[in-house]
């Protein structure tokens, strides 16, 4: 579908070419894009560290779009919104629900990735009635398994990314096996699609705000996650060296109502290597 022929029908369906909008609230300017229908339960993004709007996987956006309302933002002093990036969870999970009521949205589903599902567990726990369902992929409950080590194995796999020529995430989110190389080079190329009206990359203040907030988060005591009661679909590759798979077992088995899906030969980014089994799995868990 073209340009012309997306504009003609009213329904952006392709995240390459999605404009970035901006909002204000909270005294912040968010930047945010959406695309697909605008009817039903729109579904909210919430993103990964160091992360802006770019660094979302086409093929997983267009995917769910096909059916969904998608809202991608970037957070509070990330990318192209202004502040200040906050230094916890608490904080950036309050910043999203502004952005969420300053769009006047009443109701949402949520796709958190990593620090995105961090900060999705607790926005779920603070205003529960605004959440129908909840995709928490490549994430952790607060006190997890490894979650304090994301610093360490950050900097590890930015220097060994440096010495090598290579992007990072071809480490921190998938594996070293042919496959897993393979999917990350694709993965990689396909970040690269938008070639216009890019987002700013992210400030090493705002990198480090949030490597302190998953830092404590990883500190934390246990939350209950009994009392979040809205239907889960947890996500991950079989060896994420990132949010160890562990913690995704564990939230699976301590959400009242929980689905699991485990990729097998994938990381951290086993929902972008497997994007085509993913987008098949969350639409029909949204649509049930």
């Amino acid at each position: 579908m073209d340009n012309r022929q997306e504009a003609r029908n009213g329904v952006v369906t392709s995240y390459k070419n999605v404009p970035t909008r901006t909002v204000s609230a909270g005294g912040v300017e968010f930047a945010y894009r959406e695309l697909g229908p605008k009817t039903g339960v729109p579904l909210v993004l919430v993103t990964h560290l160091a992360a802006v709007l770019d660094n979302w996987d086409p093929r997983v956006v267009d995917g769910l779009a096909t059916k969904h309302h998608v809202i991608a933002f970037d957070n509070r002093g990330v990318g192209a919104s202004t502040g200040t990036t906050p230094k916890t969870i608490q904080a950036m999970a309050a910043d999203a629900l502004t952005f969420i009521h300053a769009l006047g949205l009443t109701q949402v589903d949520l796709l958190g990735f990593s620090m995105g599902g961090m900060i999705a567990q607790v926005m779920v726990q603070s205003e529960p009635q605004l959440f129908r369902k909840l995709i928490l992929a490549g994430t952790g409950p607060a006190g997890g398994e490894g979650i304090k080590n994301v610093t360490k194995l950050s900097h590890f796999d930015t220097v060994r990314a440096l010495l090598t020529f290579q992007d990072p995430k071809q480490f921190l989110f998938f594996t070293r096996t042919p496959n897993g190389r393979r999917a990350g080079k694709e993965f990689l190329a396909r970040l690269k699609e938008r070639t216009t009206g890019r987002d700013k990359p992210i400030t090493l203040k705002s990198y480090f705000s949030q490597l302190d907030a998953i830092h404590t988060w990883g500190l934390e005591r246990p939350h209950d996650l009994s009392a979040i009661h809205q239907p889960v679909l947890v996500a991950n590759g079989e060896t994420d060296r990132m949010v160890p798979t562990p913690n995704s077992l564990d939230l699976a088995r301590r959400l009242p109502d929980s689905d699991l899906v485990i990729y097998p030969d994938a990381g951290h980014g086993g929902i972008f290597q497997f994007h085509a089994q993913f987008v098949a799995k969350a639409l029909d868990f949204l649509q049930r």
